[in-house]
């Protein structure tokens, strides 16, 4: 199935139901629920429908809330394993995150 054009997808927060969503015409198309801890979003669970799967909406999500993170200064801590995947496939988001919300190094 072919990725999605991130033209076509709309991220928001929706604060008013603790989650980021993503919309594809109009759809929810994926979303990453938290909760906040003063000024920190601790992310809970990432969830995209079968409909949507394997078209990259997941990783959108989670650069979308690391770049807000930086460019408003939150920190995230990491509690998904999706998101927890993601960093580390993609380290250059670390500094969005709160020291104890970084994934740990597992041995083996």
């Amino acid at each position: 199935m072919p990725g999605v054009n991130e033209q076509q997808l709309t991220i928001q927060d929706r604060p008013d139901v603790s989650r980021y969503e993503a919309r594809l015409d109009e759809e929810v198309a994926g979303f990453v629920e938290y909760r906040l801890a003063g000024r920190r979003r601790i992310l809970l669970h990432t969830e995209v429908p079968p409909a949507f799967g394997g078209r990259g909406i997941g990783a959108a999500l989670a650069r979308h809330i690391f770049e807000e993170a930086r460019a408003t200064g939150v920190r995230v801590s990491v509690r998904c394993p999706f998101i927890e995947a993601y960093l580390k496939r993609h380290p250059e988001f670390v500094d969005a995150v709160a020291p104890e919300g970084a994934p740990r190094q597992r041995d083996g």
